[in-house]
């Protein structure tokens, strides 16, 4: 039974045991069996052992340059941080399409440069990836990138401030600088969704890692992220999927991460041309074991031959 790197410990085995009220029989059968998801509380008895795959680590390569400033936002009602990230050795960087990345709860747009983009995108790039633009920019705390306040819209920002921000800085094309593709991670790839619906029919490439989506009302209200059940209704990409929400569609979540019976039904009524699950929680490491899948994906679906 793979450990995924991490040993069996002591520590881990009683972990286990409890978590699972005394069930500590760790044969080959049971090994086969919890892998595949039929023991109860496989998921618990994978954690507690650590075996959830292992921590994606930041290319130890040179980033491209990057912006990092502040901008007065109308729709949100304050000044937010604007991030932009663009690949090395490219001149013209006001050709290249561009892809705005948001953030998840309880961050903002410097989260992305914390969790590697740049890196990771350079990395892409140097592989052989169509070079392309990232953008960062805040959402707010617990927004889930729709207005939750009166005069705090981030939806609103990313259509009607963002493409200006981004001609005024000299990416303008395609499309006079509104991105063409969108990547969001938790909170943000509900708001990616939510992005690609507003933008209409046309729009292109939409990245979800651990998308925070909700199948019910129930599971939605946890995590006090919508007004009221009309709210969420209104807002959530997993009732609206009959919609336009770009093309393609790419998925990936953690098999660890409670997010993932949601984001398994998003891939498969969206219609993801991608939809990967393998052992992973809700962390930053497993978004970086999957950034470089995932930038592959956007690169060479913003730049298609």
């Amino acid at each position: 039974m793979s450990t995924s790197g991490a040993g069996l410990t002591r520590r881990r085995l009683l972990r286990a045991g409890g978590a699972l009220g005394g069930l500590a029989v760790l044969g080959a059968g049971t090994g086969t069996a919890m892998a595949e998801d039929v023991l109860p509380g496989g998921v618990t008895l994978r954690r507690a052992l650590g075996l959830t795959g292992p921590d994606g680590s930041v290319p130890r390569v040179t980033p491209g340059p990057l912006t990092d400033e502040l901008v007065a936002s109308q729709a949100r009602g304050r000044t937010v941080r604007l991030i932009t990230m663009t690949p090395p050795g490219v001149a013209d960087h006001g050709a290249l399409p561009v892809c705005v990345v948001l953030h998840g709860r309880g961050a903002d747009a410097r989260a992305m440069v914390q969790l590697g983009m740049p890196q990771f995108q350079a990395a892409a790039v140097a592989a052989g990836v169509p070079p392309f633009v990232l953008v960062a920019v805040d959402g707010g705390d617990a927004s889930y990138w729709h207005q939750r306040t009166p005069g705090d819209d981030p939806q609103r920002m990313l259509l009607d401030e963002l493409p200006g921000w981004l001609a005024a800085r000299g990416f303008a094309r395609p499309n006079a600088g509104a991105p063409a593709g969108v990547l969001g991670i938790s909170m943000g790839g509900s708001g990616a969704l939510r992005y690609a619906r507003a933008r209409g029919a046309g729009f292109g490439p939409v990245a979800a890692l651990s998308p925070a989506v909700f199948r019910s009302w129930d599971d939605a209200r946890t995590v006090d992220g919508f007004d009221s059940e009309a709210d969420w209704r209104e807002d959530e990409p997993l009732l609206h999927l009959d919609q336009p929400h770009g093309r393609p569609l790419a998925v990936w979540c953690g098999t660890e991460d409670p997010f993932c019976p949601a984001a398994r039904q998003l891939a498969t009524q969206g219609g993801a041309v991608q939809a990967r699950f393998p052992r992973g929680e809700h962390t930053d490491g497993f978004w970086r074991r999957v950034l470089p899948a995932a930038l592959d994906f956007m690169g060479h679906a913003l730049t298609p031959r």
